[in-house]
């Protein structure tokens, strides 16, 4: 299955790339929903502003779902949809549409990503808390083995554990106590018989991620077969070898992606591809790779026709799909992925000791994992005892052809889209029929309240016009929201660092307490992330290494409104405020924190902000007054927060 992740704008204007897209030979979809989808707002409220359309399409409600698969046969598709929190609506959506194009549930194929957990841990894109949230995702499993046999109504996420930081062993550890966390809940709500269990089991799949350490991923995939085949076959008694597949698609790593040099990522693109291909008892059934500029912004329909292809020659011109697998009987790669399996089960087991996923994200554990690995990781980077071509080795270049377009090397959302989502909202809400609309989030309350099912309830707001936030909204209610654990306490290991970093990150500190005593106080430091942006492992690591080097740091965790973030940095006292946007909001969200701060008289605390962000915005950034603006090219913490202290002490 070859896919291009892919959405943004409208609708309308994802429907059209997804058909150009189909006609270039991409055999599935794979749909990029923006952040107020993927948190249950709708465009119109004041948590969706600047965020609409950014990241992927905004989907309000039918009318919007139904002109996203415009002239698109839901019956012929594979659809993969990466949503979460609102998976259960999406999916509904998705059903209603069909139903109006005269398909049946049973003939729909694809996927909904629906793995909460990770959202706690790495992307951030949760809204309810943990149990109300498996609630959820067992409702939607059990309607789907039953409704819909062909789709996957969860993919175990590790992709973002990665990102977040994850060892390999930390991966397939966290991955599957997610799995067994779900599975065990879906058993215990006796919803399905005992003998039909192997079902449920055999939809599970699992979405993973492919960094360029190549013989490690390899032998990472067939770790997890054969750690998930013990565990289906052991745990749930599943006697099939068909329902114990390990089922799993990948898109390669998107944040090992590099802005330094952004032409070498098409070499790292195509390394961890083969990672996951190359195996043949290991092989992923689905690839989507992203684009080589993802680093620098929004990749243009070209830059995804680009990764298209590098698919389509490995499937089509090579023979590398031909044999049995390459690696079976090496010696090194059996003694790497047994070390592997030893290592996983024991970290596995450590969680399950816990009490399990849940256990293990409320009390901070695992978070506190990805912290600490990511950050010394980041320390390995920074001494240059780990390489990364064009960001701290081989830094000469020579002026690369593909950027020669500047700002145009990237795709610009046009800031309309976001006016045009709200009036395309009010039409909908004038056009429905309100008490229709009322019946059907009266039936959704009381589903919730009573324990019933929610599956139903939720298709029948879909057909009858509620939208996102709607639907989101009566579960907000009921449920309430969720702030998970940040994992920057004192148990993660500070600093880390070794080598020149340890030195670079000594002359920081050394600086700061020498302000610190000259004034009589410590500085404080707050990072800040506003918006719907959940991506919060650069501002962890900020948030660690501004600790180590004598800050006291604020940090409150994702999804704070600019408001918010200026009451904190007011009633703290802040000296520092850095913000971290990788959403693209960055032009409407940094104002409104930089005039909430003047309102209050705070106009000569420092403001920092970091994203990835073109250098036309940094520049008009700065011109609204940030002090500095660092990019995904500033790997160095220590240097960055050198800059920040040669503010503090001009």
């Amino acid at each position: 299955m070859m896919r291009t992740y892919a959405g943004h704008s409208s609708a309308s204007a994802s429907n059209t790339l997804f058909r150009t897209n189909l006609e270039k030979g991409q055999t599935g979809l794979s749909v990029a929903f923006d952040l107020p989808t993927q948190t249950g707002y709708d465009p119109d409220s004041p948590m969706a502003a600047g965020e609409v359309g950014k990241v992927g399409v905004p989907i309000a409600h039918l009318g919007d779902m139904r002109t996203l698969f415009r002239d698109i046969p839901l019956d012929r598709m594979n659809t993969s949809m990466t949503i979460n929190a609102t998976a259960m609506w999406l999916l509904a959506l998705y059903v209603a549409v069909a139903e109006e194009q005269g398909v049946a549930p049973g003939d729909l194929q694809g996927t909904t990503q629906n793995d909460i957990i990770k959202e706690y841990l790495s992307r951030g894109t949760y809204v309810f808390p943990p149990d109300p949230s498996l609630r959820l995702i067992t409702d939607m499993i059990v309607y789907s083995v039953g409704t819909i046999p062909r789709w996957n109504p969860i993919n175990i996420c590790s992709y973002h554990l990665q990102e977040a930081g994850a060892t390999p062993t930390q991966e397939i550890a966290f991955a599957m106590a997610t799995a067994i966390e779900v599975l065990d809940r879906v058993r215990a709500s006796g919803q399905v018989p005992e003998e039909e269990f192997g079902k449920v089991v055999s939809r599970m799949s699992f979405f993973v991620n492919a960094g360029v350490r190549f013989v490690e991923e390899m032998c990472k995939m067939r770790a997890f077969v054969e750690i998930w085949d013990t565990i289906t076959r052991e745990r749930y008694n599943v006697t099939d070898p068909k329902q114990r597949l390990f089922r799993y698609g990948v898109q390669v790593n998107s944040l090992g992606l590099t802005e330094a040099q952004p032409e070498n990522n098409v070499y790292r693109i195509m390394l961890e591809m083969l990672a996951v291909t190359l195996s043949k008892d290991a092989r992923a059934r689905a690839v989507q790779l992203p684009a080589w500029n993802e680093a620098l912004g929004l990749p243009r329909p070209w830059d995804q026709q680009w990764s298209l292809r590098m698919q389509q020659v490995l499937a089509y011109e090579t023979d590398l799909l031909e044999y049995d697998d390459l690696f079976a009987g090496s010696a090194v790669v059996e003694k790497t992925v047994a070390d592997m399996v030893t290592e996983a089960t024991a970290e596995l087991q450590r969680v399950l000791d816990m009490g399990g996923a849940v256990s293990a994200v409320e009390s901070g554990y695992m978070k506190q994992q990805l912290v600490g690995s990511l950050t010394r990781r980041r320390a390995r980077i920074e001494s240059g005892e780990e390489t990364v071509v064009g960001v701290n080795a081989f830094q000469t270049t020579e002026p690369s052809p593909l950027q020669i377009e500047g700002e145009n090397a990237v795709y610009i959302v046009d800031p309309a889209v976001e006016a045009e989502a709200i009036e395309s909202l009010i039409r909908w809400r004038e056009e429905r029929d309100d008490l229709e609309v009322s019946a059907a989030l009266d039936a959704l309350r009381d589903a919730a309240r009573s324990g019933d099912d929610l599956m139903q309830p939720t298709l029948a707001c879909a057909r009858s016009g509620v939208t996102t936030g709607e639907w989101s909204a009566v579960l907000r209610e009921e449920f309430g929201e969720y702030r998970a654990p940040t994992g920057i306490d004192s148990t993660v290991a500070p600093g880390g660092s070794s080598g020149k970093d340890a030195t670079a990150m000594d002359r920081v500190a050394a600086r700061v307490r020498a302000l610190a005593t000259e004034r009589g106080r410590p500085y404080r430091f707050l990072v800040g992330k506003p918006g719907l942006d959940g991506h919060s492992n650069g501002a962890e690591q900020i948030a660690v290494r501004a600790r180590d080097a004598g800050f006291e740091v604020v940090y409150q965790g994702i999804r704070l409104t600019p408001e918010q973030i200026v009451t904190a940095a007011v009633s703290e006292d802040v000296d520092v405020v850095g913000l971290s946007i990788l959403s693209g909001s960055h032009r409407s969200l940094v104002p409104e924190v930089l005039r909430g701060l003047a309102e209050h008289g705070a106009d000569d605390v420092v403001v920092v902000v970091g994203g990835i962000i073109p250098e036309e915005d940094a520049t008009w950034l700065k011109g609204q007054g940030v002090a500095e603006v660092f990019t995904p090219k500033d790997y160095d913490v220590a240097g960055i927060l050198d800059r920040v202290v040669d503010h503090l002490h001009s």
